[in-house]
């Protein structure tokens, strides 16, 4: 059970000796800069979106890497009939906990959960609670969002932007606080080819635009989307930069960072590689060629994927934290921004990815795949369109007829509708290339003490992307499918046979035209008989250039 704990606020807001320097930065008591871990024992966190992918993590990183930091309080809210308390258990009973809960058996004991409604006034946040979070946190992470690309603006606008204004509004009643962490995303500005580490101007004003939908039936408001979000491609990307606009605004009130990551994927080396829990962004596009189900995709393979694995984007974000709070009394009076990315840094491409994703799918099958993993990659509208249909929407439908006569409920061509809707979303983003500035997230680094930089590794140039790569699809086999790894030889097994149904189905297709077609027309006999003899006088000639060689 998650037991209350309650507020204790030491001086200066943490359990170790520390005072002010002359710039401001606090120092421990020789002077020098505290560590991560050091700055974090002792504090009280508040994270909101900690039930999330990106959330559990940062929770867990701060729990091994800091163990003494004091608590963290989880903004939470009930959903599909669990409470707070329980949905918080569950997330600790993960796999990811698993380092955590051999350090420490009582680390559940540092997290408090505190009920919350994202699109509610005021967070729904009791008073009684309000009191304990305003008289003791020190840093907020703010992670909660909605990740959906097609989510209606209304929706998006309160999760994303009001829900941001009424979090700065909390954290402004805050005593002690000393840092505002905000976790936006690469492509809020991807409406420009050159992204700068800099809050660029809202395609409107937020208020203006909250107060003018507040009014308008949901239909209205989605007719009208497409024209407000203008050149960006999606909701979601439109709402992230008005919160950065917004939380821009508080920055004279408050010391704040806001950290950029662009396509978060599975964990490079913490707590393990290749953890992944769900099927957002890549991950579901690798299953899916993984059983054999997609066999094309429209993008670039010369565009750049601009993949970040989530343990570097959290490992960034806790030193953001410390970066923020320790030089809280020199920052400027703007958010420090950190475009976090790997594009420019160590570029990886979507035809590289492709082919690592097959060849590891193909090493480690998945289990019960419907066919042999072989998915390819094009630009060409036409040619995908064609590859759709041929391999994708054909299969279907037969493969629905057999379960139709098999007194079962066709389920495939709904799978592949699912599946070419999520691919849709993407295409804008694989199809392209972003150049990103990253000269705070090297600043940042640069501050590290080599134990740090260890501990909370955020440098991307030594990511091996074809050992991520593998690491990635491993990952999604054993903690999204929840499949056993020793289960590989039967999953071979499956493949070959697949393989032998698709040779037998080739020869059966070709007896078939041959009968149909060929057989009952001398035309296409004399054309198929010149054909042969080709193909038999092209053989001849190459065995005859080839003795003459010897």
């Amino acid at each position: 059970m998650i037991r209350e704990r309650s507020c204790i606020v030491k001086a200066g807001g943490t359990g170790r000796a520390t005072q002010m320097g002359k710039t401001g930065e606090e120092t421990g008591a020789d002077g020098s800069m505290v560590s991560i871990a050091d700055y974090y024992a002792g504090k009280n966190v508040l994270i909101t979106g900690a039930t999330g992918f990106m959330g559990k993590v940062l929770v867990e990183k701060l729990l091994r890497s800091c163990p003494e930091v004091q608590t963290l309080y989880l903004l939470v809210r009930p959903k599909a009939g669990q409470s707070m308390h329980e949905r918080v258990s569950d997330m600790m009973k993960c796999k990811l906990f698993d380092r955590v809960r051999e350090d420490n058996p009582d680390f559940h004991q540092k997290i408090v959960p505190i009920s919350s409604e994202l699109t509610q006034p005021a967070l729904a946040i009791s008073p009684e609670d309000v009191e304990r979070l305003t008289s003791c946190v020190n840093i907020i992470f703010h992670c909660a969002a909605t990740i959906r690309f097609d989510e209606p603006l209304k929706h998006a606008l309160q999760l994303n932007v009001m829900a941001t204004q009424q979090l700065l509004n909390l954290a402004q009643q805050m005593h002690h606080l000393q840092a505002f962490i905000h976790i936006s995303t690469a492509y809020a500005n991807c409406n420009r080819r050159h992204i700068d580490e800099i809050i660029y101007p809202p395609p409107v004003e937020p208020k203006k635009l909250i107060d003018s939908l507040e009014w308008m039936e949901d239909s209205i408001v989605r007719d009208i989307t497409p024209r407000l979000i203008g050149d960006r491609p999606n909701t979601y990307t439109y709402t992230k930069a008005l919160a950065e606009c917004v939380v821009q605004r508080e920055s004279s009130k408050l010391s704040i960072g806001i950290i950029r990551p662009s396509i978060v994927g599975a964990s490079w080396q913490e707590p393990f590689p290749g953890w992944i829990d769900n099927f957002n962004g890549p991950s579901g596009v690798f299953i899916a060629a993984g059983k054999g189900i997609l066999r094309t995709m429209r993008a670039n393979n010369d565009a750049v994927a601009d993949l970040i694995p989530v343990d570097v984007v959290i490992n960034l974000t806790l030193a953001a934290g410390w970066y923020t709070a320790v030089h809280r009394l020199t920052f400027p009076p703007a958010a420090l921004v950190y475009n976090c990315t790997t594009g420019g840094i160590n570029p990886f491409h979507w035809g590289e990815i492709e082919h690592h994703v097959m060849s590891s799918f193909k090493r480690n099958p998945l289990e019960q795949a419907f066919r042999r993993p072989n998915a390819n990659i094009t630009s060409n509208y036409l040619m995908n369109q064609y590859w759709i249909l041929v391999s994708h929407k054909f299969p279907a439908l037969i493969y629905d007829l057999y379960l139709r006569l098999s007194g079962q409920k066709p389920q495939m061509m709904r799978i592949f509708n699912r599946l070419h809707k999520a691919i849709g979303l993407l295409e804008y983003f694989s199809s392209q290339d972003w150049e990103w500035n990253s000269e705070n997230m090297n600043m940042l680094m640069s501050h590290l003490s080599p134990e740090d930089r260890k501990t909370f590794n955020f440098d991307v140039r030594q990511l091996n992307w074809p050992e991520y790569i593998e690491n990635y699809c491993i990952g999604t086999k054993k903690y999204v499918l929840n499949e056993d790894m020793s289960d590989i030889p039967a999953a071979k097994q499956h493949l070959r046979k697949l393989r032998n149904i698709r040779y037998t189905f080739n020869t059966l297709l070709l007896v078939f035209i041959w009968r149909v077609f060929i057989a009952r027309s001398q035309m296409a006999r004399n054309i198929w008989y010149f054909v042969v003899s080709l193909c038999f006088k092209f053989l001849s000639y190459f065995r005859a250039s080839s003795t003459l060689t010897n």
